[in-house]
């Protein structure tokens, strides 16, 4: 795989991916690229355009394998693609210096803290139910004997 230079993006961002995946020791010759159709909204656009990219990298006995489809541009995925790999390797290789891990347990702790919040050791407030509402009363029905009557005082 070659390294996206043709990406609609700036050239800070390209030379920090560089710089990345050079620290990580990610080979890009060794990156397998696949070219895939999107799936989702588009219509015939997504239907026949391969502009999403999958990319397999061998990392020791596992394999590292990200798929990336969300924008138009081929380009544009090949380099978010690659972004997300060196994201997936430096989970595994360098857990210390991940950022994803970092962001993963920020988000753990806020919810955790969260969690603790909701069942303190205060005992919760009861909670009442709202008063049931009682159906409108109901007119009495009429006897059956009063039908029979008012139909023989229409007779007469």
């Amino acid at each position: 795989m070659r390294f996206p230079d043709d990406a609609p993006v700036t050239a800070a961002k390209r030379d920090a991916l560089r710089e990345r995946l050079a620290r990580l020791g990610v080979d890009l010759g060794r990156v397998e690229e696949q070219a895939v159709k999107a799936g989702g909204p588009g219509g015939q656009r997504v239907n026949k355009t391969s502009s999403g990219v999958r990319l397999a990298y061998a990392l020791g006995d596992e394999t590292v394998a990200v798929k990336w489809t969300r924008e138009r541009s081929h380009a544009l995925n090949r380099f978010l693609a690659l972004r997300e790999l060196a994201d997936e390797v430096e989970v595994r290789v360098s857990p210390a210096t991940s950022e994803r891990l970092r962001e993963r347990e920020r988000v753990r702790r806020r919810k955790d803290r969260a969690r603790r919040r909701r069942t303190s050791s205060d005992p919760p407030a009861e909670r009442t139910a709202p008063p049931a509402l009682e159906p409108p009363p109901r007119a009495p029905a009429p006897s059956p004997g009063a039908d029979a009557a008012a139909r023989s005082a229409d007779d007469t």
